[in-house]
């Protein structure tokens, strides 16, 4: 894990510590981006991402619920349990982007494979254990 994956994950840990589960995501998404500013950490939120396909760009709407100093993307899921697709979603907004860290956060449990922390799933540097 590196400086930054750590940063992203205390200010998600400390939401998660003042407002526990439960919440909806645009809840968390506000106090996360609120939590992020007080660290002084860059940020943009909902950032578009763009398809190409064969040279030619298809606007689906998909938006990155943040990205972090222009090189993690942080994925809010105010889910129960996170399933493997939402792994998969954020392993394939890496690769479209070209950003070397991901980090899912969701709201009541964690299915982490590198890091035993609650509301957190971190996925860095698009490798799969």
């Amino acid at each position: 894990m590196n400086g930054l994956t750590e940063k992203i994950i205390g200010a998600a840990i400390e939401v998660h510590k003042a407002l526990g589960p439960g919440l909806l995501e645009s809840v968390y998404e506000q106090c996360l981006a609120h939590e992020l500013s007080l660290a002084n950490i860059s940020f943009e939120r909902q950032v578009s991402l763009p398809v190409s396909y064969k040279s030619v760009a298809v606007d689906c709407g998909y938006r990155l619920d943040f990205l972090v100093e222009r090189t993690a993307v942080l994925e809010l899921k105010a889910v129960e349990v996170l399933h493997s697709i939402y792994e998969a979603q954020l392993l394939t907004y890496l690769k479209l982007g070209g950003w070397p860290i991901g980090v899912t956060s969701e709201g009541t449990a964690c299915r982490a494979p590198t890091l035993s922390v609650p509301w957190l799933h971190s996925a860095t540097s698009v490798s799969r254990r």
